[in-house]
């Protein structure tokens, strides 16, 4: 911890005793925009997030979101940067707009996309809903992980035959 560290961390009122960095993170949230000036609010709300913390400030420089990327065709709004997912989708929620996490998984990593709920019409190509049902259960032994690899149900399973 250097000098400036320790003055900072002496003359700030915080009840926060760890102090944790914030790791960088990837933020997906579905978004409904229809029009270049929906996608324009969105973007620039979140696209100026301050710091909420003296502390922070100083770890990760003036904002927390390094880079926002909109796109309108898969209504998805993707927020790269030291940031909290839970203030991003409340800032988007602020303009008026309906938001989410983005809800949908590759096809390919979910072990049953057929289940009843996993499968959304509205999803983009390649991807199901993240659904517990389409998931291998925790306690799932090797031979059940095995066999799914041969599955039917898998369309990856065996693609050297």
């Amino acid at each position: 911890m250097g000098v400036m560290d320790h003055i900072v961390n002496f003359f700030t009122i915080t009840t926060n005793t760890n102090n944790k960095k914030k790791s960088m993170q990837t933020v997906e949230i579905k978004v409904k925009m229809d029009c270049d000036g929906c996608e324009r609010r969105v973007k620039n709300s979140v696209k100026y997030m301050k710091v909420s913390c003296v502390n922070e400030l100083l770890e990760v420089g003036i904002s927390g979101v390094k880079t926002v990327e909109v796109n309108r065709k898969q209504s998805k709004v993707t927020v790269n940067g030291y940031v909290d997912p839970n203030r991003v989708l409340n800032r988007i929620k602020s303009t008026g707009k309906r938001a989410e996490f983005w809800p949908y998984v590759p096809y390919n990593v979910v072990y049953y996309p057929h289940a009843p709920q996993a499968y959304d019409k509205r999803a983009p190509a390649g991807m199901v809903k993240n659904v517990a049902q389409a998931q291998l259960p925790p306690n799932a032994t090797e031979e059940e992980k095995f066999a799914y690899l041969f599955s039917d149900d898998n369309p990856s399973a065996c693609s050297i035959m």
